[in-house]
């Protein structure tokens, strides 16, 4: 924790210093941070004014759950499709849960933000026949994906998230009014109430401390709007599809700051990634099952059939569960995903990265079936934004999986994501350019003086490093790290009860002791900031898991198996 120093003007305008042109901070570059910055700036630039834009990246501009998105975005695209079959397949999925406005207006908008892509250079895979078309809507090769009526998965081959995040940092990179971040760690909001210690009310957020993980140094980062496009927490189980950089730091930051957060119980397990020992977070994208591969047990039966009409089409919390079940019964540590009876040139055409990765392990999936496993994959819940992405909190907004939207529900439907993130990062741009342009001098000197209460406090406050030592082993960091995520996969996995919820409450609760001791005891690192927010969004779940007496979309538990409508039909709130 080293207060900021000199040389680190030039990234940290303090409040007082402020131009003519508002300034936003994006922390987070998936699909989510890409587009918000990207419409900031053209649609700034539309009405003849500018905008400065702080893109924080925890790596590289490139890392992070997007680029690893192999299925696709969901949008109604074929004349074969149609809105209501969408919105009623994302309403089945959400298990009563999700908002009926959200999905409608998300569905209805996804075509027109799916346009923006196209328009800012993403390629989709085009049908064999696209060149003999006439028709716009059967341009694309389209996935089916489980629990979809019908194909309307636009993807890059099984690329999609690379394809995304290639287009989208071109356009970035073609923007002098977006400054890029790489290698720099969120560590907390800055909020009005945090200044004036009025920790029960939050007030504005005016920006946040961000750590350059290469120097060491704590930068201030003062805005006129920040958002959050951090992604999900997959990083706190032990298993998961998700890069190391996923460890819940929007969500926990947020909570810190006072920001509600909801429906955090509600954790996606993908049922199908690969099981080897040396194939850690490699995901076998559910596509594959869309084009006819079956799920079998290692007793080589297709088990689906007695779990859902389905099959192994089901919805992802009823595929993982019955994954989780036959493995359990048959004392097997995986079952097979068989596509062998499928056409061999269609496989290695539609899928080339996942049979080419499955090769480097000793798997030929035209020859040979697949081992697979559960693995946490998706964050439903998060951030509890509205219809226009804001939060609680003033001048805060969240896009992309560290938000809950509503959109998900109990459970999300395969693809949705994407989509979620495109359309809630217009619709936040659309909601704050008007404040953010019509900002002057004197609106922001009222802003800082509000939030100092002193004439005389003219900047926000340098981060104070206290009398905190430089870590010297990362042997605690490490074995803790180890023991939250064991501790989630083992009590707070695909099937809980009261005594594993309760166990886990009382463990994670030392844990945190534990860690909040040590992280205000030594300077900053990165992985001390992540295991911080690691812990916090450990106990989220925890709580919001032990609030819903019932079991839902993604959240069972033995003790209350069945679905409870009359008490349970709503968010949980934190």
């Amino acid at each position: 924790m080293i207060a900021q120093s000199p040389e680190n003007k030039a990234h940290s305008r303090p409040s007082s210093q402020k131009d003519s042109h508002p300034r936003v901070l994006i922390l987070g570059s998936g699909i989510g941070g890409l587009s918000t910055a990207i419409k900031f700036v053209e649609k700034a630039r539309a009405q003849g004014r500018q905008i400065h834009v702080t893109l924080v990246a925890k790596l590289d501009l490139a890392e992070g759950s997007t680029r690893y998105a192999q299925g696709g975005i969901a949008s109604v695209w074929s004349k074969d499709d149609s809105f209501e079959k969408h919105i009623a397949d994302t309403l089945t999925a959400g298990a009563g849960l999700c908002r009926e406005s959200i999905v409608n207006l998300c569905v209805r908008e996804g075509p027109a933000r799916v346009q923006e892509l196209m328009d800012w250079g993403v390629e989709f895979t085009k049908s064999e026949a696209a060149n003999e078309l006439t028709d716009p809507a059967d341009e694309f090769d389209l996935h089916r994906e489980g629990g979809h009526q019908a194909r309307r998965i636009l993807h890059a081959d099984d690329l999609t998230g690379w394809a995304i995040e290639k287009a989208l940092i071109a356009q970035i990179r073609k923007m002098p009014e977006i400054t890029v971040l790489e290698s720099h760690s969120a560590i907390d909001l800055i909020t009005e109430g945090k200044l004036l210690r009025r920790f029960r009310k939050p007030g504005r957020c005016l920006g946040a401390y961000v750590l350059d993980s290469q120097s060491g140094r704590v930068l201030t980062l003062a805005s006129d709007v920040t958002v959050l496009a951090t992604g999900g927490a997959g990083k706190v189980y032990l298993y998961t599809s998700n890069p190391d950089t996923v460890t819940g730091d929007g969500i926990a930051m947020s909570y810190r700051a006072g920001a509600r957060v909801a429906n955090m119980e509600f954790m996606q397990f993908h049922p199908t990634c690969l099981y080897h020992p040396n194939a850690r977070t490699f995901l076998i994208s559910e596509a594959l099952r869309g084009e006819g591969a079956l799920l079998r047990n290692t007793a080589g039966e297709d088990f689906m059939k007695r779990y859902h009409e389905l099959g192994s089409l089901a919805p992802r919390d009823i595929v993982a569960r019955a994954i989780d079940s036959e493995i359990k019964r048959l004392g097997a540590k995986h079952v097979w995903l068989d596509c062998r009876h499928l056409p061999a040139d269609e496989i290695r055409k539609k899928f080339p990265n996942i049979y080419e990765t499955c090769k480097k392990f000793g798997i030929d999936i035209t020859q040979d079936p697949i081992p697979v496993v559960p693995a946490c994959h998706y964050t439903c819940g998060g951030v509890q934004v509205d219809e226009n992405a804001r939060t609680s909190i003033d001048g805060l907004y969240a896009v992309g999986e560290v938000a809950c939207t509503g959109l998900h529900g109990a459970n999300r439907l395969a693809s949705n994501s994407l989509l979620e993130a495109v359309v809630f990062s217009h619709r936040a741009v659309e909601n704050a350019l008007p404040t953010l342009l019509s900002l002057n001098e004197e609106a922001v000197k009222k802003t800082v003086q509000s939030a100092s209460e002193s004439d005389s406090q003219e900047m926000l406050p340098a981060w104070d490093p206290g009398q905190a030592v430089a870590v010297e082993e990362q042997i605690d960091i490490a074995a803790n790290w180890l023991e939250i995520r064991t501790l989630m996969w083992n009590y707070v996995g695909i099937v809980r009860s009261d005594r594993r919820l309760e166990r886990a409450r009382k463990r994670i609760e030392t844990l945190k002791t534990e860690i909040h001791n040590y992280y205000w005891n030594h300077l900053l690192t990165q992985d001390l900031i992540e295991l911080r927010n690691l812990v916090q969004v450990a106990e989220i779940i925890v709580q919001s898991a032990i609030m819903r007496k019932e079991s839902r979309g993604l959240h069972y538990t033995s003790d209350y198996p069945e679905r409870d409508d009359l008490h349970f039909s709503r968010d949980t709130v934190l």
